[in-house]
C-alpha cells in the first residue's frame, strides 16, 4: 500500500473569462507544487467556464482556450494537473460518433493531463447530459476511449468527466476494470437542495463497486441561474469518506489517498504524510439554501460588473428576506432600500420596511407614489369611464414603482432586484413591467412557505427581520384591505400543489388522487398553464430545486393541452 497525494482546486471561475481561470489554475499549480502533490484536479471546463453555451459555436473562443491550455502545459511541474478545456476531436471520433458533414459538431468536453512541461494525455467525456439544464449533445461529441488509463509513477489512474461518474457501468468502471487504482473524477455539478447527500452516495458508491479510491472535485460559484456549491469528496476503496470540502466556498485541499501499487513500482523518497484536515461542517437545509441564494446573488453582480442593489421594500416578507441575502451577498453599503407607499399601503409597512433596513444597515428612501398614480388615473379617467375599478388600477402602482426603482438603478448603477417568489411565479400573481421589474430574482426558485424558513433561519441568532414582518398577513396592498388569500389557496397547499404539479409532472388527475382538493387543483394548475407567457419574461434567477423556472422547465406559451 502506498499514498497517493492528491490535491483539488474548488475554484470560482467566470465563463469567457480565459486569461482570469489561466491564473486561477496556475496559481493552485504552484500551490500543488509546494505540496509535493502527485495530482491536482481543477474543475470540468474550467478554462472556458461552466457552461459556455454557444460560445462554443465561435472558433476564436475555442482558439483562445487552446492557447490557455498550452501556456498552462508549459508551466507544468513535478504534479500532474489535470484541466478541464475545450478540445477538437479529428474525422474518426465524428465518425465514432455517426456525424456525417451536414451535422457541424467537432469539440469534445475534454480533461487535459499536464506534466514536466508538456500535455501528456487527454480523456474526451463520454457520458454527454442532455436533460434539464444541460445541452451537452447539442455542442459536444461523445468520447470513445472510456476505459483509458494513464501511468502515474507507477500508479495506474483513472480520468473522467462529471456525468461519467454518474452511471454504474459508466467509464470510472471500466477504468478501474483496466487496472486504475485511484478514480480522478473533475465537475461542474449545479447545486440543488439535498444534491450533495445524492452525490456522496453516488460517489462512495463507485468507490465501492470499483473497489479503488474516488476523488471528486467540484466548481464553486454562481453562473447565471446556476450555482455551484463546490462539496468536493474523497472516498476511501471501502467507500469511506477521506474528506469533503466546503460548501459554497472556494478552497484547496490535499489528501494522502491510500492506493494499491505495483509490486514493481518505485518506492520513491520518504515523504512525510499530511495532516488530516478537518471537513468543513456540513450546512443545514435551510442554510445550504440561502448560502446558494448569497453566492448566487453575489457572483451575478460581481461577474456582471454591477456596482451594487436596489430594493423595492413593501413591508412584506418577501423583499425583506431579499434585502438580508442582498446585504448578506454584498454588503450594506451596495444596497438601497427604497418603499414607494401609495393610498392603499399601510402605515405599518412603510414603518417596517424601515426597521428592516435600519437593522441590515442599508441604505433606506422612501418615496410616495400617490400623486403619480392620482396623475395615472386622472389622465385615463376618460377612456377608463364606466368601467369597474380593478385590475389595471392595481397593475398602475406595481408599475409606477418598477419604473421609479429602474430609475434609480439607471442613474446610479445598481441592478434591481425582482422579489418573486415561486409560488407567485407560478400561478401569474406577479405584475408585468411591475413587481417583476428587475435585472436578477433572488427568490424566483423559492416557494413561499420556503420563504418563510429561510428568514426564520436568518433570524435565528438575533431579529434582522422585524417579526411583525414574518407575522403580518400577506398583501399587495394595492386596494383596500386586500390580501394575499383573496386570490389564492392557503400557501402551504398552494405549495403542495406546485411541487407535485410543476416539479413532479403529475397531472391533475395525480394530484386530486394524491389528496388535495379537486377545485383547488383545478384552479392552480389552470393559472400555471396560462401565466407561462408572463415567467418566460421574468428575470433569471438562482436555481435551488430540480425543476426551476427557465431552463429546467421548458413549456410552449401557446398550448392549449391540459391534463
Amino acid at each position: 500500500m502506498k499514498t497517493l497525494r492528491v490535491a483539488g482546486a474548488q475554484l470560482n471561475l467566470v465563463v469567457g473569462d480565459i486569461a482570469g481561470n489561466r491564473d486561477q489554475i496556475l496559481a493552485a499549480m504552484e500551490w500543488a507544487e509546494s505540496l509535493e502533490a502527485d495530482a491536482l484536479l481543477t474543475p470540468e471546463l474550467a478554462i472556458t467556464g461552466y457552461p459556455p453555451e454557444d460560445l462554443l459555436h465561435r472558433r476564436a473562443f475555442v482558439d483562445a482556450n487552446l492557447a490557455a491550455l498550452d501556456e498552462i502545459a508549459a508551466a507544468s511541474g513535478d504534479v500532474m494537473t489535470v484541466v478541464g478545456y475545450v478540445d477538437r476531436v479529428d474525422d474518426a471520433v465524428r465518425v465514432a460518433n455517426g456525424l456525417d458533414d451536414s451535422v457541424d459538431r467537432s469539440l469534445a468536453n475534454a480533461a487535459a493531463l499536464v506534466r514536466g512541461g508538456r500535455h501528456v494525455g487527454t480523456y474526451h467525456k463520454v457520458l454527454l447530459p442532455n436533460y434539464g439544464v444541460f445541452d451537452e449533445d447539442r455542442y459536444f461529441v461523445r468520447g470513445t476511449a472510456p476505459g483509458a488509463v494513464w501511468d502515474l509513477d507507477g500508479v495506474l489512474i483513472g480520468v473522467s468527466v462529471c456525468e461519467d461518474i454518474w452511471r454504474a457501468d459508466g467509464p470510472p468502471c471500466r477504468q478501474a476494470g483496466a487496472g486504475a487504482a485511484v478514480l480522478l473524477n473533475i465537475n461542474a455539478s449545479p447545486y440543488h437542495a439535498d444534491k450533495g447527500d445524492e452525490r456522496a452516495e453516488l460517489i462512495a458508491g463507485e468507490a465501492r463497486r470499483s473497489g479503488v479510491p474516488v476523488v471528486y472535485l467540484n466548481l464553486v460559484g454562481g453562473q447565471d441561474e446556476l450555482v455551484f456549491d463546490g462539496d468536493s469528496m474523497v472516498f476511501a476503496a471501502d467507500g469511506s469518506a477521506l474528506y469533503r470540502a466546503a460548501q459554497f466556498a472556494v478552497e484547496r485541499f490535499a489528501v494522502d489517498v491510500p492506493v494499491l501499487a505495483p509490486d514493481e513500482a518505485a518506492p520513491g523518497p520518504p515523504r512525510p504524510l499530511l495532516e488530516h484536515a478537518t471537513p468543513a461542517p456540513r450546512l443545514g437545509p435551510e442554510a445550504e439554501v440561502y448560502a446558494a441564494l448569497v453566492t448566487g446573488l453575489r457572483d451575478y453582480v460581481g461577474k456582471n460588473g454591477f456596482t451594487g442593489a436596489v430594493v423595492g421594500l413593501s413591508g412584506g416578507i418577501d423583499s425583506a428576506l431579499t434585502a438580508a441575502i442582498a446585504v448578506d451577498a454584498l454588503g450594506p453599503e451596495a444596497v438601497w432600500g427604497i418603499t414607494m407607499p401609495s393610498r392603499y399601503s399601510s402605515v405599518g409597512s412603510v414603518e417596517d420596511s424601515a426597521d428592516l433596513a435600519s437593522r441590515l444597515g442599508c441604505r433606506f428612501d422612501v418615496l410616495p407614489i400617490d400623486d403619480i398614480f392620482s396623475a395615472y388615473l386622472d389622465t385615463l379617467k376618460g377612456v377608463f369611464a364606466g368601467a369597474e375599478e380593478g385590475v389595471a388600477e392595481e397593475n398602475i402602482q406595481a408599475r409606477i414603482r418598477g419604473a421609479m426603482l429602474m430609475a434609480v438603478s439607471i442613474k446610479f448603477g445598481g441592478i434591481v432586484l425582482a422579489t418573486g417568489n415561486k409560488s407567485e411565479m407560478a400561478v401569474g400573481y406577479a405584475t408585468l413591467y411591475g413587481d417583476m421589474v428587475g435585472g436578477y430574482a433572488v427568490l424566483k426558485d423559492v416557494f413561499k412557505t420556503l420563504v418563510y424558513r429561510l428568514a426564520e433561519w436568518r433570524n435565528r441568532e438575533r431579529e434582522v427581520i422585524p417579526l411583525s414582518i414574518l407575522t403580518k398577513a400577506p398583501s399587495a396592498e394595492l386596494r383596500p384591505d386586500q390580501k394575499d388569500s383573496d386570490s389564492l389557496p392557503p400557501y402551504d397547499v398552494l405549495d403542495r400543489i406546485l411541487e407535485l404539479y410543476v416539479e413532479d409532472d403529475l397531472s391533475p388527475d395525480a394530484i386530486v388522487a394524491a389528496g388535495l382538493p379537486a377545485d383547488l387543483v383545478s384552479e392552480v394548475t389552470a393559472m400555471v398553464d396560462r401565466n407561462e407567457y408572463k415567467r418566460r419574461q421574468a428575470a433569471p434567477g438562482v436555481k435551488i430545486t430540480t425543476k426551476a423556472f427557465g431552463k429546467d422547465r421548458r413549456l410552449p406559451i401557446t398550448n392549449r393541452f391540459r391534463g
